[in-house]
């Protein structure tokens, strides 16, 4: 498939895939924090990295069996947790643990030697390739495309599922939907700063965003926008320091959280 993508300078595709990531990254993100579904995306990212270690395991991309992994786990949890045959908290710590322990498992027991998964525990910016960037700027018009036509029965029911099943919005169908979107923007953005910082790109931008306001269509722009900040300027001062990205990245948007709250404080905003 990368025959038929066009290459991309090395110099410049840092900051595409930034832009790209921050995208999808701002939008599910966003709807994360105002679900309050944090807990569940690391339940999700830990689980995917079962499907990692199963991937090298048979031969795959790494990547293919995370999102198979991702998503059977979003989708096994908002089943579990729907029809009460679980409590939700329970369900994501077994498929944290569980997918956490597979993934170890199946890394073991490849042939060979073994696997680097520097760039998934942690990110590596600078080795996502065209093929990737491509997946994510699908997933990217995927998003736009279903928030901007879907977006009152989504908030609807983020905000008031007795209110939206009133207005007869498929509640059920959004919920799962929405988790597989989440397990798709979590498996793709997994190159970005890896399995252990991606929560973060999912909370610290639309917690900036919040301070400055609650208004929930200005809060998915404002993430978006933040977080295209805060990645560009990771990257930069990873170049500068001769550091890995993802970890530059997490600290870039932590300080800018920490000087949004001073200034918020500060000025009252």
């Amino acid at each position: 498939m990368t025959e038929f993508l066009p290459h991309i300078p090395i110099e410049i595709k840092p900051y595409i895939t930034a832009v790209l990531a921050s995208l999808s990254c701002g939008i599910i993100g966003t709807y994360i924090v105002i679900r309050r579904l944090v807990f569940i995306s690391g339940g999700i990212t830990h689980a995917s990295f079962g499907g990692i270690g199963i991937g090298y395991y048979l031969g795959w991309h790494p990547l293919a069996g995370a999102l198979v992994a991702a998503v059977l786990s979003a989708l096994g949890i908002e089943y579990t947790t729907r029809k009460g045959a679980m409590r939700n908290d329970s369900a994501i710590a077994i498929m944290w643990s569980l997918g956490m322990a597979i993934g170890i498992i199946f890394v073991y027991l490849t042939p060979g030697r073994p696997p680097n998964l520097m760039s998934y525990l942690f990110g590596s910016i600078l080795v996502v390739s065209e093929a990737e960037l491509f997946f994510l700027l699908l997933l990217d018009i995927v998003l736009i495309t279903t928030f901007l036509v879907f977006y009152k029965p989504v908030i609807y029911v983020a905000f008031d599922r007795d209110f939206a099943k009133s207005r007869k919005y498929p509640v059920a169908l959004i919920d799962y939907v929405m988790m597989v979107f989440i397990a798709l923007t979590i498996v793709l953005n997994i190159r970005i700063v890896g399995i252990i910082l991606v929560i973060s790109l999912f909370t610290i931008p639309q917690n900036i965003a919040n301070l400055f306001t609650l208004r929930n269509k200005p809060m998915f722009i404002f993430s978006v926008l933040i977080s295209m900040a805060g990645t560009g300027m990771g990257i930069v001062l990873a170049g500068i320091i001769d550091v890995p990205t993802g970890a530059t990245i997490i600290l870039f948007l932590v300080a800018m959280y920490l000087l949004s709250r001073l200034l918020n404080r500060v000025f009252k905003i």
